[in-house]
């Protein structure tokens, strides 16, 4: 019982220490006698409570956001290319107004971003509401909707703090272990494996995603239509080579994040509006079968159409006739779908949505 009470005083000292300033202490032995195990219980206390000031420090002061956006520049790289950064900068100018219609703290901490050198398909979100988007990304969507739907996920996670939160869940242990550098290193150097994030921080991510992207100029059909992008390219495997807005095997499949947006959509166009396998439909009744396009399967492009549908729904726009301008069908003064040589004639597909709507 003595040893508990002196125990529990001297973490309390060594926080205390901490709080005021800090203290150097000596790495515990490996030896397993009382004083050992004092110290490497204080070591820890002392190690978790320094961990969570530099987080919280690197994540809503100015002048830690920036110390580690300059980190994440120097271990990442700097990708540069003049069509991108200006398709980076609308997609996040969009964004930021969107999620500002909800949730006007956006503003408390303007993001920063920068496409980096990494080959893979990815991006993150970090602490400070630091973002980068990997320049392999470009490689699978060209689509710049479906890269507004990467990035609002990704947000998402910012604006409830996730990367904080996931941070002192997976970077706490190894800092116990061993209290050896520093967290910016170690956040810098672990962002695809040390962000911490769970299903249920995946899905809240997502759903505000749909919010955001809903609140946008974008296309909400991108929702699900990115999600069936990684599916044709990749499988319905979340922890598959396509990792984009995953990162560990119980993170939600590639197909349940796709049906969750569809599902959104339908609802979003009052219950009128489906899509499976890739055959759009409103009110029960077959609408059309897009043709593959510019790089998009069926299905893909299946999305957009559903998404463009459901707006008009919400909007009103069903309440006018469809019609045709160019080779593009129209809901009152919402496009639905832009017809390719492959599609169906667009004045049939005017037609027939003017009869089932």
């Amino acid at each position: 019982m003595r040893n508990k009470k002196w125990m529990k005083r001297a973490i309390a000292l060594a926080l205390s220490a901490v709080m005021t300033g800090g203290i150097a202490l000596p790495p515990a032995t490996a030896e397993a006698g009382t004083g050992s195990i004092i110290g490497a219980v204080i070591g820890g206390a002392v190690a978790a409570t320094e961990m969570n000031k530099q987080i919280k420090y690197y994540n809503t002061t100015e002048e830690g956001r920036q110390q580690l956006l300059d980190e994440l520049k120097g271990e990442y790289g700097i990708y540069y290319r003049h069509d991108l950064n200006n398709q980076l900068d609308r997609i996040f100018a969009n964004l930021t107004a969107a999620i500002g219609s909800m949730d006007p703290t956006v503003y408390d901490r303007p993001y920063n971003y920068f496409i980096n050198r990494e080959e893979s398909f990815n991006a993150f979100c970090t602490l400070g509401h630091n973002m980068s988007v990997n320049v392999g990304l470009y490689g699978y969507l060209t689509n710049e909707d479906e890269i507004a739907v990467v990035l609002a996920h990704e947000m998402g996670h910012g604006q409830k703090d996730h990367p904080a939160k996931g941070m002192k869940r997976s970077l706490g242990p190894a800092i116990l272990a061993n209290a050896t550098g520093t967290v910016l290193g170690a956040i810098a150097a672990n962002i695809w494996k040390g962000q911490g994030l769970t299903k249920p921080m995946e899905w809240e991510a997502d759903n505000l995603a749909f919010e955001y992207i809903s609140r946008s100029p974008y296309n909400p059909g991108a929702t699900a239509a990115v999600w069936q992008r990684v599916i044709d390219l990749s499988g319905n495997n979340s922890a598959s080579a396509f990792d984009i807005m995953s990162g560990a095997a119980d993170h939600p499949s590639n197909a349940a994040r796709r049906d969750n947006y569809s599902k959104k959509l339908t609802e979003m166009s009052g219950g009128r509006v489906t899509v499976k396998d890739g055959v759009v439909s409103v009110n029960k009744k077959v609408l059309l079968t897009p043709a593959p396009s510019g790089g998009m399967s069926s299905a893909e492009r299946a999305y957009f159409v559903m998404g463009n549908l459901a707006a008009a729904y919400k909007n009103g726009h069903a309440a006018s006739g469809a019609h045709v301008e160019g080779r593009t069908v129209m809901l009152g003064a919402q496009p639905i779908i832009n017809c390719t040589d492959r599609d169906a004639n667009p004045y049939a597909i005017a037609e027939l949505l003017n009869q089932i709507k």
